[in-house]
């Protein structure tokens, strides 16, 4: 297995080709409170993209470049891709996030980042000379078998897109 095949910082060394880790989180979808599993998302390509914190900047460039796009985001066979957003956010910061940006997709609870921690985007983060641990904006999609397809770890916000469309034509 090459560098670029496994996902850095993760304790379980998540790989391309390897089953993602299980989840089930609450969260907020655009017609309210949902919960969401890994074990419900099978049969089906989902894209699970970290952001670190709902209503910042860098954050809603990301979201919205999604949500204005995500009718292009098209699985090779035609279907719609599944886009789910994670963050520590508690629900009502993503209620409030979905709602004021009008965001098409689901956006996930991950107070205790957990999911973060197993998919290894909890880093040490440094800004102006302060260290602090949070969210590695880092993208994964998942392939319908529950298999990690692809992965993109430091993303750029206003680059996310074009990234998801190239992994997908890769499916």
């Amino acid at each position: 297995m090459t560098q670029a095949e496994k996902v850095s910082g993760s304790g379980e060394g998540l790989a391309v080709g390897a089953p993602v880790p299980d989840f089930d989180l609450a969260g907020m979808g655009p017609t309210g409170e949902e919960r969401v599993s890994s074990h419900a998302l099978r049969g089906q390509p989902y894209l699970l993209y970290f952001y670190p914190r709902a209503s910042t900047p860098g954050c809603t460039t990301q979201a919205c470049d999604l949500r204005d796009h995500l009718a292009e985001l098209r699985i090779p066979g035609g279907d719609g891709l599944r886009v789910l957003g994670v963050s520590p956010d508690g629900v009502g910061a993503l209620e409030k996030f979905i709602l004021k940006q009008a965001l098409s997709f689901t956006l996930l609870s991950d107070p205790d980042h957990a999911l973060a921690e197993a998919y290894g985007v909890w880093v040490k983060k440094k800004l102006y000379g302060r260290e602090f641990m949070g969210v590695e904006r880092s993208s994964f999609l998942v392939d319908a078998e529950g298999r990690l397809a692809a992965f993109k770890r430091k993303v750029s916000p206003a680059k996310h897109v074009a990234w998801v469309q190239e992994a997908l034509s890769r499916l």
